[in-house]
């Protein structure tokens, strides 16, 4: 027999949630209107929802909080942003100065995150979600583009020469042969010096 006048209270306002508005969430019940982000206050459902202690956020701002710092995290794919989260109530951190290391560290837990490998074009430190092997070396994706004419490449599509990587256009009008009928593509005669 139900119990008339009573249910759990709201995670948020403290009230009492009755069955038929309750959103339940980590063990705890709450208003439907109540069931907010923290931070941006957008209504949440159980799949946008992200719980730290007993507050309650959406992915975006949970990610801007508590996710990865640093340039290119938060606010999705491709995107840079200065935003240190002060309006989040973080606190900005003092900046330590870069002191890259001189000395290669071989070992596989450097290698796995990033430590030991460094870009062959920038000659920094290349982490596994941004890293490309091409030609047998380690490229940023970004560094990852021909050194002629900057055109980005893939690794089926990248000629290789004395540890640089061109495109095959690139590479075919520099290194190629010369002479008549080479490098103006099909049908063409061309002299070249």
């Amino acid at each position: 027999m139900p119990v008339w006048g009573g249910g759990n209270k709201c995670g948020a306002c403290g009230r009492t949630v009755y069955h038929a508005e309750e959103v339940q969430c980590d063990g705890r019940s709450f208003h439907r209107c109540c069931f907010l982000c923290m931070v941006c206050r957008k209504n949440l459902d159980s799949t946008t929802v992200a719980i730290h202690d007993e507050e309650i956020y959406c992915k975006s701002c949970y990610g801007k909080k508590y996710g990865p710092k640093g340039y290119g995290y938060g606010q999705g794919a491709g995107t840079l942003n200065m935003d240190r989260g002060e309006r989040l109530g973080i606190k900005p951190e003092s900046v330590q100065p870069h002191r890259p290391t001189t000395s290669p560290n071989t070992s596989k837990f450097a290698q796995k995150f990033g430590g030991a490998e460094k870009c062959s074009r920038c000659g920094d430190s290349v982490y596994a979600a941004e890293k490309i092997i091409g030609a047998g070396k380690p490229w940023h994706k970004n560094c990852f583009r021909c050194a002629k004419c900057g055109k980005s490449l893939e690794s089926t599509t990248l000629t290789e020469k004395e540890g640089e990587i061109y495109c095959k256009g690139c590479y075919a009008k520099n290194f190629g042969p010369k002479g008549f009928g080479y490098g103006q593509g099909a049908g063409a005669l061309v002299h070249a010096q």
